[in-house]
């Protein structure tokens, strides 16, 4: 079974042919041949690309060149407004190009109205995309989003918590858990379990994390559940390794386990493999 990590964010320095419009504690240039770099280290097989936000709004351009370059080794996701009446022809472009397998709503940083996030659910449903929602601090509306629109495949972004961007982790880093797990009741939802070692007040590997984990893959299953490093965003916090390793060497999952949450549910939700060269 393949090792696919579900949330990175690579990009290319700041520069005034593609500027940033924010410019975050990453490192100056995670660019797509770095990121493959990296993910060859530690034996990743594949990732799914998540155009950044902070430093690219709504253009997936540098996204697309990447997977241009390794068709292979990432799938695509972009954000998307849902207060632009144009979004459902916007999702239908994206949908169409070769790599795409979703989009995503940050919750924490746009207007968000029942019309608008009906068009972005209307139309992802339309072109076999899932929904992925940033929905940290805003755990209630993503549930009413997922209840209100039962036939889109919704996925939690990084565990539905707050993480930090830098250390240390929050007092209190698992406070909205009981907010996870209800949103596991609504059978449209999946999870990804991403950015976790950033929320562990202990030092790598991180063994504080699995308990409460553990409760998420008993609210979901592992079949709904898909590891992912957050990486470039936790840059501050940890190695890219530091990412990977806690996962793939503990004792906590069995190796059928592992395999669920590394990779295997991914590619049946959002039906894509990678292929090495």
């Amino acid at each position: 079974m393949p090792i696919i990590d579900s949330q990175i964010h690579a990009y290319e320095r700041n520069h005034p042919g593609r500027p940033w419009l924010n410019v975050p504690n990453w490192p100056a240039e995670v660019n797509g041949d770095q990121m493959v770099a990296a993910m060859d280290e530690v034996g990743v097989d594949g990732a799914v690309f998540i155009s950044p936000f902070t430093m690219y709004g709504y253009d997936a351009s540098y996204a697309l060149e990447v997977y241009r370059k390794h068709p292979g080794r990432f799938c695509l996701i972009k954000p998307v407004d849902p207060a632009d009446p144009a979004v459902g022809e916007t999702i239908a472009d994206w949908a169409a190009q070769d790599g795409t397998v979703g989009v995503r709503v940050m919750l924490d940083r746009v207007d968000v109205t029942d019309a608008g996030m009906a068009r972005v659910c209307q139309a992802a449903t339309k072109n076999n995309m899932p929904l992925n929602l940033l929905a940290w601090g805003r755990l209630d509306l993503a549930h009413k989003i997922a209840a209100d629109h039962p036939d889109t495949v919704i996925i939690i972004d990084h565990l539905g918590l707050l993480q930090p961007h830098s250390p240390p982790a929050p007092k209190e880093p698992w406070a909205d858990l009981p907010s996870v797990e209800k949103l596991a009741q609504l059978k449209n939802v999946r999870i990804k379990i991403s950015g976790a070692c950033t929320l562990s007040r202990e030092p790598f590997p991180y063994n504080d994390i699995w308990d409460p984990l553990a409760r998420i893959f008993d609210a979901y299953g592992l079949e709904r559940c898909m590891w992912g490093t957050d990486w470039t965003r936790t840059a501050a916090i940890l190695t890219y390794r530091e990412g990977v390793e806690p996962f793939r060497l503990t004792d906590r999952l069995s190796q059928s386990d592992k395999a669920m949450l590394m990779g295997g549910a991914l590619t049946k939700i959002y039906n894509w493999s990678p292929k090495r060269a």
